[in-house]
């Protein structure tokens, strides 16, 4: 199983900024609101920690997605899963864009809207990205 972190205090509000955590059933609506198949999918949360597992039916992109889904959720600062690969994931910083994020890992700047593509349909707009949000970065 691969871990990784996530900024706890940053990311999408399930609540409307309240102060209730992430539940499972929260969260695979989350990942199913994103128009990803969840069937197969089992989410546990303990706490600040995401254990997404099953999901066999799954592409490797769309695991990746789930957890990006899950982790970009105000309040989890973990999510453990498994993968067949290890994906490149990126924290955008302040002052970051998808162009400067491209030119940093993707050695062009103008590559940026393969960085968009590869986080739709978390991301609706190239320009709306946040300090703290994790994206996927294409292989």
């Amino acid at each position: 199983m691969g871990l990784w972190s996530f900024v706890k205090g940053a990311g999408k509000s399930l609540f409307g900024g309240g102060d209730e955590t992430a539940s499972a059933d929260s969260l695979n609506k989350e990942v199913a609101d994103l128009g990803i198949d969840t069937s197969g999918l089992d989410i546990k949360v303990d706490g600040e920690k995401v254990t997404v597992k099953g999901g066999e039916n799954l592409s490797a992109e769309d695991r990746e997605k789930v957890i990006l889904a899950v982790g970009n959720v105000e309040g989890v600062a973990e999510v453990e899963a498994d993968l067949d690969n290890e994906p490149t994931f990126h924290t955008v910083e302040k002052g970051d864009t998808l162009w400067a994020i491209a030119e940093k890992t993707l050695g062009n700047g103008a590559r940026y809207k393969e960085i968009f593509e590869a986080n739709k349909p978390m991301l609706k707009d190239p320009d709306l990205i946040y300090p703290g949000q994790n994206l996927r970065i294409p292989g």
